[in-house]
């Protein structure tokens, strides 16, 4: 095989291969020489198919195998003894001269092809001792332990009917409705026994201040609007009424906070539900604080290591971050206009995101490999387990999914991938820990988010 490199800018590169049309033949002749002891013929017996016959039936379509075989194994050669990397899949071409193809086809030539490719640029590592890292860290107060039991004791809500009762804020009212646009009814708009909690804002605005005073038995009109953000196109500003019965009004019973309120939520007493309560609390400020430390992680990464970027992939990347963002502009019936921005502000301000992902994604894959970061076996086992017990009754058909799914498994990997290089890099930064209350870690987790 021989190897010529033909073009050399920036990060683009072309090889051009030759492979001698001996080789070609001999890897033809085994082929078709395994062939001929499995296959079975129509007049001869297996094993016993003259080699002419064989050549002649299934000659061109062996040979077209063997080309494709030579082509995927020799470019991989090429590419490993120039120790090149490419960014993404090279591109292969054939001559355009039908007949020499044909030459080659049938074994009279030898078999040329270039392949065209960037490769990924060498990526000096930054000291990561040199990073400055603040962790944000918030206690878990008693103020915050109350309010986990008051949000308990919400959602242990029940409901008792009263007659004559009229409806006020927390009551649960059901009844029966039927919506009209200009007099017709629309698709939707109908329901029976429909129970709505007053005060909690779950239907259109308007809706829910007809009912309050109303009580079972009522009947009545309501008049409310639908809002112009309104995910339905056709109802979107859209004035409506609402004819509606009343079958009940029930006031809310709340719990009281004693040793049977919490055994009925798993706990043994009152005390050990607040532990229950302080660890949960505890995890979740944990997370929001490894969070806000790896999204300051990331932008300081992405600031100390600058090299220029393979444009195929920033391409790749770019383009299938637009086509998500006008599935979503779709769903949701908006335009660039709607947001404020023209589109070609808003392909500049996603070409930049492209970037920035692109560039992280290879400074964490050179990081892994310079430091032998791999996710094993195991890890991948126990987030299997864990994408499973999110869906209680169907984790054989979680485990399914991931087997028969092509890419699926990578999509799970990279999370995993991504957290253990940040885990090693925070380990050598050796981040600042400063105390802060629950409400400024969440301040500074959604600053960075908007950012």
């Amino acid at each position: 095989m021989q190897i010529t490199e033909t073009s050399n800018e920036g990060l683009k590169r072309t090889l051009q291969v030759v492979v001698p049309a001996g080789e070609i033949n001999k890897r033809f002749d085994e082929r078709l020489d395994d062939l001929k002891d499995r296959v079975q013929l129509k007049g001869f017996r297996k094993g016993k198919v003259p080699m002419p016959h064989l050549k002649k039936m299934y000659g061109r379509s062996v040979m077209v195998e063997v080309l494709q075989e030579t082509v995927r194994e020799t470019s991989n050669q090429a590419l490993a003894d120039r120790k090149m990397r490419p960014a993404m899949q090279p591109d292969v071409t054939f001559p355009e001269d039908n007949a020499e193809m044909e030459r080659v086809l049938a074994g009279q030539a030898d078999l040329s092809y270039s392949m065209s490719f960037e490769v990924l640029p060498p990526i000096p590592l930054a000291n990561f001792e040199d990073l400055k890292l603040e962790k944000f860290v918030a206690e878990v107060d008693d103020e915050a332990v109350q309010k986990g039991i008051d949000d308990l004791v919400e959602r242990s809500v029940s409901y008792t009917a009263e007659e004559g009762r009229a409806a006020q804020t927390g009551d649960r009212v059901t009844i029966d409705f039927v919506g009209k646009i200009d007099g017709e009814p629309f698709e939707g708009g109908t329901a029976e026994d429909a129970p709505i909690v007053l005060g909690q804002g779950n239907f259109i605005p308007g809706f829910e201040d007809g009912l309050a005073g109303v009580k079972a038995g009522d009947e009545k009109d309501i008049a409310a609007s639908f809002p112009e953000d309104y995910p339905v196109d056709t109802l979107k500003g859209k004035a409506a009424t609402f004819s509606i019965k009343v079958k009940e009004v029930a006031a809310p019973v709340r719990p009281a906070v004693d040793e049977e309120f919490a055994k009925s939520l798993g706990a043994t007493d009152l005390n050990q539900l607040k532990e229950f309560l302080r660890e949960r609390i505890g995890r979740e400020y944990a997370g929001a604080s490894r969070q806000k430390l790896k999204r300051d992680l990331l932008d300081q990464l992405e600031k100390v290591h600058s090299f220029e970027l393979p444009p195929s992939l920033v391409e790749a990347e770019f383009n299938g971050i637009w086509k998500q963002l006008e599935e979503s502009l779709q769903r949701a019936g908006k335009t660039f206009a709607d947001e404020g921005k023209t589109e070609e502000q808003v392909r500049e301000e996603y070409r930049k995101l492209a970037e920035r992902r692109v560039r992280l994604g290879l400074v964490i894959g050179e990081i892994a490999d310079k430091n032998d970061l791999k996710i094993t076996q195991d890890e991948m086992r126990r987030a299997l387990i864990e994408q499973a017990r999110r869906f209680p009754g169907q984790e054989k058909a979680v485990y399914e999914y991931f087997e028969k799914t092509p890419g699926a498994l990578a999509e799970l990997r990279a999370p995993i991938f991504e957290d253990k290089v940040v885990d090693f890099v925070v380990d050598k930064a050796k981040p600042v820990e400063r105390k802060v209350s629950r409400d400024e870690l969440f301040k500074k987790l959604e600053e960075a988010d908007e950012a």
